[in-house]
């Protein structure tokens, strides 16, 4: 039986009554940043509760990143920095190449990969930003995510917005909330960059490279704090297992981050 399926353990009843406290709505599309050495207990039974405070109509969402295969990315530039140019070329050369039906995603933490190795599962296809799910509307939440487009509108990012989906923090902060990059492409003219990946494909590996968005989440902390702030009882705080947990509506966030952004970013604070 596999981790998500089976009985649930008294902590992992807690913690579903915990969530449906917190208001995690059922028959909901509900976007998941989790990290369980807040929380405490297993991924496995993390998963089963948030799918049990969802009820067999709600369908969970966690991001399914995968910077290690990208030499643009911030982990590749970090571990080359000082590096000879034989060494990158070699570290390069040893980068996994995407392929959505296998590759893991081991800094998204243990919740997310419990949900994406779920024999239920499906997977966006994006090389670097792909998202995993569980529940009746994966399928829909989840196709026709482009491969050039990060975390836009042909991401399921916006297919959660237009759901009215609820995002939880779980024992992360709002610098690792994914919603609030929908806001950027909903600035006037984002600025943006290059990207390259490798990809697996039927003649093996290959890079592709490609411009979107220039992502940042340098001020996510801050733009979290102030939404908090300007929307009294937008965000419902509460425990969850060993961890606090944050629960919101992805729409209201990201409205409230349109606005932050293009004013803070514009006048370069």
């Amino acid at each position: 039986m596999s981790a998500v399926t089976r009985h649930l353990l008294p902590g992992g009843e807690r913690a579903a009554t915990q969530l449906c406290e917190l208001g995690v709505r059922r028959g909901g599309a509900l976007l998941v940043h989790a990290s369980m050495r807040a929380a405490g207990g297993g991924a496995g039974d993390m998963a089963h509760a948030l799918r049990r405070a969802l009820g067999p109509a709600g369908t969970l969402v966690v991001p399914s990143f995968t910077p290690e295969n990208s030499d643009t990315s911030r982990a590749y530039l970090d571990r080359v920095r000082g590096l000879s140019e034989e060494a990158a070329a070699a570290v390069r050369a040893r980068m996994p190449a995407f392929d959505p039906a296998v590759s893991p995603a081991p800094t998204m933490g243990a919740l997310a990969e419990v949900v994406r190795l779920a024999p239920d599962a499906r997977r966006s296809s994006h090389p670097q930003t792909s998202f995993a799910g569980l529940g009746p509307a994966a399928v829909r939440l989840l196709t026709g995510h482009r491969p050039d487009c990060h975390l836009g509108e042909d991401s399921p990012l916006a297919r959660l917005y237009e759901a009215d989906a609820q995002v939880l923090l779980l024992g992360t902060g709002f610098d690792r909330c994914s919603a609030f990059h929908l806001a950027e492409y909903r600035r006037p003219a984002p600025p943006r960059r290059l990207y390259r990946c490798v990809m697996a494909s039927g003649e093996g590996r290959r890079w592709w490279e490609y411009e979107d968005v220039a992502l940042d989440d340098s001020d996510f902390a801050g733009l979290g704090e102030d939404f908090v702030r300007a929307r009294p009882g937008a965000v419902s705080s509460g425990p969850v297992g060993a961890a606090s947990g944050r629960l919101f509506r992805l729409r209201a966030a990201v409205d409230f981050a349109v606005g932050w952004l293009e004013e803070r970013r514009a006048a370069g604070c």
